[in-house]
């Protein structure tokens, strides 16, 4: 089985709407991804994403469940939930990160011993996380 690949919410929203905003490698493991139908994310994701899309910083032209559909549907995304483990894991001493959303995402990656590809300097500094950018 094919390991998976753990899509930071921000790599989500560039990919539909800023694709000149992910590096070469994050677009290409993307690709890769995509084609091996490996991608996947934290459904904390869905909920950043429609907060975005409610406040006005993403995309008002579309609904969130919509945004979130084409997400699901064009990268045959897996949406991965929040798991006892997951959200025990997310309160580790080893974080630097105080985002809680951006802690549950790294935690799922962690668990799941999959790479996380995110741009988020923070995350790239935990020796526990794989990250791609």
């Amino acid at each position: 089985m094919q390991t998976q690949i753990i899509c930071d919410t921000h790599v989500l929203i560039f990919w539909q709407d800023a694709p000149d905003r992910l590096s070469n490698t994050a677009r290409d493991t993307l690709e890769t991804g995509l084609h091996d139908k490996a991608l996947s994310c934290s459904d904390i994701s869905f909920w950043e994403i429609a907060m975005l899309i409610h406040s006005g910083r993403l995309r008002r032209d579309i609904s969130p469940v919509q945004y979130m559909e084409d997400l699901c549907l064009v990268l045959s995304l897996t949406v991965l939930p929040i798991t006892p483990e997951i959200a025990s894991l997310s309160q580790g001493d080893f974080f630097i990160h105080k985002d809680p959303a951006d802690r549950l995402i790294a935690a799922t990656a962690i668990l799941h011993n999959a790479p996380l590809i995110t741009a988020d300097d923070k995350l790239k500094k935990l020796k526990q996380l794989t990250v791609i950018w």
